[in-house]
C-alpha cells in the first residue's frame, strides 16, 4: 500500500513583529502570544517538523525521508537533495513591519556558510491584508552597491524599493537575491526552499525581544541583492474556479492554486515528487491512494511522492495551495 498523507504539529515562532491571527486562523489551542511565524513542513536543522496521527506519530521528518527517500519525495527529488526535504511552508502574520531583507543564492550561500548551506528562493500568496496593508518586492529605481549602503545608513532604502498594496489572492515570486520586506497587516503563505538564510539590510532601529537592536547583515547584503530593476514584481495570474490554476513555476517549486465548489481530480502518475497541500480559506477532503484527510482552513499535509492520483472535494467551498518539484 502507497504511505499515508502525513499530517505535522505546526512550528509557532514568537517575533518582534508578530501577530495574534495564526492561533485562530489554524484553529489551535495555545497561550502563545505574538506569533508572527508557523512553519508548516520543516526540515531545516533544530526545527524539524514532527508528524502528529498516524502510523508514524512522533516521527520527524528528517527521519521519514531518510527512511523512505524517493518513495516520499520522489525519486529524483531525493537524488539531488539527498536526505534533505527540499522545501519549507510557512503561514505568517505581521502585525508590524518586518526587516527590509534579501536572501543568497546557492552559490552564494556555499561560499560564504559552507558546503551543504543553500539559498532562499520564495513565494508570496497574500491569503488575507488589512485595510492599506503593503509589502516590498525589488528595486524601484537604479542604485549602486555604493548608494545602498549609504541608503542603508541614512535610513532611506525604502525610497529604493518598489511598494504595492495587497488584497487577498496578491501573489509574488521572489527568487533570491531580490531585495523585499513583509509590512503590517499581511497575512501570508510562504513557500521556499529549505533554508533559513536571511541577510537583515534595515530594521528600523527598532530593538528584539531581547531589548537589543537586531543584527544587521549589510555587508553579505551588498554580495547578494540583484540590482537589476524591473517595470513589475506582481505575479499576475487569472482566478478560474475548479480547475488547477499554476501560480508560480521555477526549478525549485511549482505551485497552483485550486478554488473549489465541486470535486477534482489530478493524476499525479507523471509527477516524480511529494505534494504539500495548505488549505487557506473553507474546508475539505483530500484522498490520495486509499489514504482520506478532511482539511480545514490552516491545515497543511504532505502526500508522498508514491501515490499517484489526488482527489480534493469542498465542504461548499474551499481553496487549496498545491505545491511539488517538476
Amino acid at each position: 500500500m502507497s504511505m499515508e498523507i502525513l499530517e505535522f504539529k505546526p512550528i509557532l515562532k514568537t517575533l518582534v513583529w508578530g501577530g495574534e491571527k495564526i492561533v485562530p486562523f489554524k484553529g489551535i489551542k495555545t497561550k502563545q502570544e505574538h506569533v508572527g511565524e508557523s512553519w508548516e513542513v520543516s526540515d531545516v536543522p533544530g526545527d524539524e517538523s514532527i508528524v502528529e496521527g498516524g502510523p508514524y506519530d512522533g516521527r520527524s521528518l528528517t527521519e521519514l525521508v531518510k527512511e523512505f527517500k524517493g518513495r516520499l519525495v520522489g525519486e529524483k527529488v531525493y537524488a539531488s537533495s539527498p536526505d534533505v526535504f527540499p522545501l519549507l511552508f510557512k503561514f505568517i502574520d505581521a502585525e508590524g513591519d518586518l526587516s527590509i531583507q534579501v536572501h543568497p543564492d546557492d552559490a552564494l550561500a556555499a561560499r560564504l556558510h559552507g558546503p551543504g548551506f543553500n539559498g532562499k528562493t520564495e513565494m508570496w500568496y497574500v491569503v488575507d491584508a488589512a485595510p492599506g496593508a503593503h509589502l516590498f518586492s525589488g528595486l524601484s529605481k537604479e542604485i549602486t552597491p555604493e548608494q545602498y549602503e549609504k541608503m542603508v545608513e541614512d535610513g532611506s532604502i525604502t525610497d529604493a524599493l518598489a511598494r504595492y498594496d495587497v488584497h487577498p489572492g496578491d501573489v509574488f515570486f521572489l527568487p533570491a537575491g531580490r531585495i523585499h520586506a513583509i509590512c503590517s497587516g499581511c497575512f501570508i503563505a510562504e513557500i521556499q526552499q529549505t533554508s533559513d538564510l536571511t541577510y537583515r539590510i534595515y530594521d528600523y532601529k527598532r530593538l528584539g525581544l531581547d531589548g537589543k537592536p537586531r543584527q544587521l547583515h549589510t555587508e553579505q547584503a551588498k554580495l547578494a541583492i540583484d540590482y537589476r530593476v524591473l517595470p513589475d514584481y506582481r505575479t499576475r495570474w487569472q482566478p478560474r474556479l475548479n480547475e488547477r490554476v499554476e501560480l508560480v513555476k521555477c526549478k525549485y517549486f511549482t505551485t497552483s492554486i485550486f478554488d473549489l465548489t465541486q470535486a477534482v481530480e489530478e493524476d499525479l502518475s507523471g509527477v516524480d515528487s511529494f505534494v504539500v497541500v495548505m488549505c487557506i480559506e473553507g474546508s475539505g477532503t483530500l484522498s490520495s491512494d486509499g489514504s482520506s484527510l478532511r482539511l480545514s482552513r490552516g491545515a497543511t499535509v504532505l502526500v508522498p511522492a508514491e501515490n499517484k492520483q489526488l482527489r480534493l472535494a469542498p465542504d461548499g467551498k474551499v481553496k487549496f495551495l498545491c505545491s511539488w518539484i517538476d
